[in-house]
């Protein structure tokens, strides 16, 4: 049993939208496939992954590092002989051999997206889903049956105006969603209100709406904001000030009574467990949003959900960032409290199998080996082209 290549290539999910920080008009990512010589229906075994938007493809940092670390590696040092399987957590530490502590930015999407296809295959030489393997190596056999999803979008986009605005997020309930989340923070604050409240006659009220400022704003503007959100009973406020500020998160936590949410800027477990330290979130009410797909990995994320263990913190708390279907069986198998969804942007690696439909905000998973890329027919004849 050995891998036999590693594929990338980059991929464009460019839209003409923008958050507070950043447009998506040039928006990359990056898509690998993991061949391997077992095989299963009388065909190789292939893994695929990709990363999460916000982050760009990392296809030099694949090509010139962790690639070729794998395929230069003892094959026989990548297995796990108990389970007759790859090893995730092998393959890792020979993708970080000679990496430097720190320095999460841009390499942990790399390896993020390459462990994602790793264990895509791992659960399709099992023959069950990705979230049945996770349940069961993990969780006693237990997992959820369906995972809550949120509908993100609100975007900042050209003449946008707020009838627009509400027509997207009609759209959003109409497709099942109970909660929504909106942009916050490119315009000013008055102009944001206006934004929110016209929304609000759409969903009715404020625990079916998060906002997001993408980690903009300054702590007196991430104050100030706090203080206009704070009637509105909202379901979250997400990332107000920088992701790596816990002094200005502690201080927002101090003054805010509603959830805050944050994390998906943050790529590793210590700097998750700093978070959980200074950063003053609490575990009652505010939510984390670790991508494994920017934070080297599930083989990470493990690390992540320990720390938080350790801490006190429920798994429940945890609503990953990325809209994408390896979260989502992240959540089902290891019990999170949820998953973003994009039902209309970054596709077509956004959003879920075909043929599942959200319903009072929950959504299945396919019952296919894997992580159920095949279920999703636009997004495999993507990721098919490499393999």
């Amino acid at each position: 049993m050995r891998i036999t290549e590693i594929r990338e290539k980059t991929a464009s999910i460019a839209s003409p939208i923008a958050n507070a920080y950043i447009d998506f008009s040039k928006m990359t990512c990056s898509v690998v496939a993991v061949v391997t010589d077992v095989v299963r229906d009388g065909k190789p075994v292939v893994g695929y992954g990709f990363n999460s938007n916000g982050r760009y493809g990392q296809g030099p940092l694949m090509r010139d590092r962790f690639i070729p670390r794998l395929m230069e590696a003892d094959p026989a040092t990548l297995i796990d002989e108990a389970n007759d399987n790859l090893d995730p957590f092998a393959i890792w530490d020979t993708m970080m051999k000679n990496e430097k502590p720190g320095g999460h930015g841009e390499r942990s999407v790399a390896v993020g997206t390459i462990d994602m296809a790793v264990w895509d295959a791992v659960a399709k030489i099992a023959g069950v889903p990705l979230w049945r393997l996770l349940a069961d190596r993990y969780r006693g056999g237990a997992a959820d049956d369906s995972v809550w999803v949120y509908a993100a979008g609100g975007y900042y986009y050209p003449g946008k105006d707020h009838s627009q605005l509400k027509a997207e997020m009609q759209g959003y309930l109409d497709r099942g969603y109970d909660v929504v989340k909106m942009k916050i923070g490119a315009v000013p604050l008055a102009e944001d209100i206006e934004r929110i409240e016209a929304v609000l006659e759409v969903v009715g009220e404020g625990r079916r709406l998060a906002v997001d400022a993408n980690g903009r704003f300054d702590l007196a503007t991430a104050l100030a904001y706090a203080e206009a959100l704070e009637p509105y009973g909202l379901f979250w406020y997400e990332e107000a000030g920088d992701p790596l500020d816990y002094d200005l998160q502690a201080k927002l936590a101090g003054v805010y009574s509603g959830p805050l949410a944050t994390g998906e800027n943050l790529f590793s477990h210590q700097d998750a467990r700093n978070l959980l330290l200074y950063g003053g979130m609490r575990p009652d009410r505010d939510f984390l949003q670790f991508d494994c797909a920017l934070s080297y990995g599930l083989v990470e994320y493990l690390r992540t959900l320990k720390v938080m263990e350790e801490l006190g913190w429920s798994p429940r708390r945890v609503v990953p960032h990325g809209g994408h279907q390896m979260s989502l069986n992240i959540a089902a198998g290891l019990g999170l409290g949820g998953n973003e969804s994009y039902p209309d942007v970054f596709q077509p690696f956004g959003g879920f199998a075909d043929g599942i439909a959200v319903e009072n905000s929950q959504v299945g998973l396919p019952q296919i080996p894997g992580v159920g890329f095949e279920a999703k027919s636009k997004l495999i004849a993507v990721m098919r082209d490499l393999a």
